[in-house]
């Protein structure tokens, strides 16, 4: 276990650099990796860059970029010398973007070429420094829009030539920051609709990512690819703190995470790690692995016998490692609660997967575990030094909303006294908002928001992440959301059609018979899912979501756009 005595994001970093000079730090997948050495080397490059614009201790800091190395570059120099980065999801609506931006007084902006008209010619006012990440070289204000694309070219031109002066940064220097200081913002993206800045300190962060590594090893020679975003928590302190602490090395995409473009990725990297969330693993399992288990009517009526079914998973569960390039020893899901049938299929076939739990607010990781240790249905065991409580638990079941007290747990919201105040408990515990039961063993089992909890009408509780997950058991949905409508529980679905198309050739039917035939069809799920829900549970309606459902970038469904 590595040691650490003081909890900054640049005692970490020099820790590491010291330890791992050599060894690949961040790369691009069809690129060679820059080292640890090359790394601190642009770090303090940046640094003076930023020095001479006046940016100093405290001042906020945003990016905005999808996936690269250079992210992380600016990251860290930014934080270790001090100053506060504001990561902004690129997937969030520009007015969301521009109100962060404002809302955290931010000194000056990272920004990706492909992300620069969200902010480069808006009404910002004061009008932020802008730094191009793809070239770590400042745009000039007032740049003509015509001759952005050729001032990035290029500096992208010069960034290739470029060869790192380190001497450069030698003469530099800067109060360091402390375990207390604020190392970030972060602006949730939200189920409701509703973002908050939610401020962590240095010692919030590398606390959790250390912490995590109590309950899943990582070294220098492990290799992940990722594929969530970085300016969301989870990716970031499990996918990139906790490499950046252990000399491992991590790999980005220059497209979406598709099959086509993560499958040919994966054979090249053969990457030890990855993290992901269950949507990405459900569609795998849906799209892929389960048509070809039940192929015909021989394999689908062999499947449902238990000794075939297990033998089959073990098999699958073969091909699936050597489709991710036959190296995977952890994949951790995480963001959402996974479906009962997927987490069966990748238990029975014995693939190293593991769930863990937590949330932007306490940095994130609550619990967790590896792969070895992971029990059916559980999210894991609770982190050391973390104080987790079930408050006022139900009598018969013991579910309670989870609240937990720790070095991980965030000071507050940023400029917002209010929900701060709502959030945390009068004797200091945060509320996560979420229900749970907690064993004897400390294992934690979610059983989904507060927010979704369905009262039933003799007062029972219904979740709704529980039916969800029971609903999407059936081959042909993709996506299901349950709610609550008129007193009644309503569920919309979005199918899979080519399923549907395998099994009942629908593409062949007419308009009107094709709308007669789902309509049936969703009777057929209705019937079959409240035969396998308690009597209170039951769906009173299914109704048909004709396109996926929008998410957030996590792939959480924006539950307030439907409800």
């Amino acid at each position: 276990m590595i040691e650490i005595k003081t909890y900054t994001l640049k005692a970490m970093l020099d820790t590491t650099i010291a330890k791992f000079p050599n060894r690949p730090a961040l790369s691009m997948v069809d690129e060679s990796p820059m080292t640890y050495a090359e790394l601190d080397v642009r770090i303090k490059e940046l640094q003076v860059m930023m020095h001479d614009h006046g940016i100093q201790k405290g001042d906020k800091v945003a990016i905005l970029s999808q996936n690269m190395p250079n992210w992380g570059v600016a990251y860290l120099a930014i934080t270790t010398m001090g100053a506060v980065g504001v990561p902004i999801l690129v997937d969030f609506h520009v007015n969301e973007i521009l109100h962060i931006i404002r809302h955290s007084a931010a000194k000056a902006v990272f920004v990706s070429e492909a992300q620069y008209d969200k902010v480069g010619y808006s009404d910002l006012d004061p009008f932020p420094l802008m730094f191009n990440l793809d070239t770590l070289r400042e745009i000039p204000p007032n740049l003509p829009k015509d001759n952005v694309v050729d001032f990035i070219r290029e500096g992208k031109a010069a960034f290739k030539r470029m060869r790192a002066k380190a001497m450069d940064a030698m003469g530099f220097s800067y109060n360091a920051p402390e375990e207390n200081d604020l190392a970030a913002i972060i602006y949730t993206s939200g189920t409701t609709g509703s973002s908050k800045g939610v401020m962590l300190s240095h010692k919030n962060l590398v606390k959790d990512a250390w912490l995590t590594l109590h309950i899943q090893p990582v070294d220098e020679h492990d290799r992940l690819i990722s594929v969530l975003p970085l300016s969301h928590t989870y990716e970031f302190t499990l996918g990139f703190l906790i490499p950046m602490m252990t000399g491992a090395c991590v790999y980005y995409l220059d497209k979406p995470p598709t099959a086509r473009i993560l499958v040919p990725a994966m054979q090249k990297i053969k990457p030890t790690m990855i993290l992901t969330v269950p949507l990405i693993i459900e569609k795998i399992f849906k799209l892929q692995i389960y048509p070809q288990l039940t192929k015909n009517l021989l394999m689908r009526e062999l499947y449902k016998l238990p000794f075939i079914h297990n033998a089959l998973h073990k098999v699958a569960g073969k091909k699936l490692m050597k489709t991710f390039g036959g190296c995977i020893h952890f994949f951790g899901i995480g963001g959402a609660l996974l479906s009962h049938d997927v987490e069966r299929f990748l238990f029975e076939a014995g693939f190293p997967y593991a769930i863990g739990y937590g949330l932007t607010e306490t940095s994130p990781l609550i619990a967790g575990s590896g792969p070895a240790a992971v029990k059916f249905r559980s999210t894991g065991v609770i982190l050391p030094e973390l104080d987790v409580r079930i408050a006022n638990p139900d009598p018969k079941t013991g579910v309670g909303e989870i609240q937990v007290k720790g070095p991980t747990v965030m000071s507050g919201y940023y400029k917002d006294k209010e929900r701060t105040d709502e959030a945390f408990t009068k004797d200091g515990f945060f509320k996560t908002g979420d229900l749970g039961l907690l064993t004897k063993k400390n294992y934690l089992y979610i059983k989904g928001r507060i927010k979704n909890v369905i009262i039933g009408p003799n007062g029972d509780n219904i979740y709704a992440e529980e039916v969800e997950a029971k609903l999407n058991e059936a081959e042909t949905v993709l996506e299901s959301m349950v709610y609550e409508s008129g007193g009644h529980i309503v569920a919309r679905v979005f199918l899979n059609y080519e399923m549907l198309d395998d099994l009942y050739n629908t593409s062949k039917m007419g308009m009107n018979q094709t709308e007669k035939f789902i309509e049936k069809h969703l009777l057929d799920l209705r019937t079959e899912l409240n035969a396998n829900v308690a009597s209170f549970s039951k769906v009173h309606k299914i109704v048909e979501q004709k396109e996926p459902f929008e998410k957030t970038p996590t792939q959480k469904i924006k539950r307030f756009l439907y409800q």
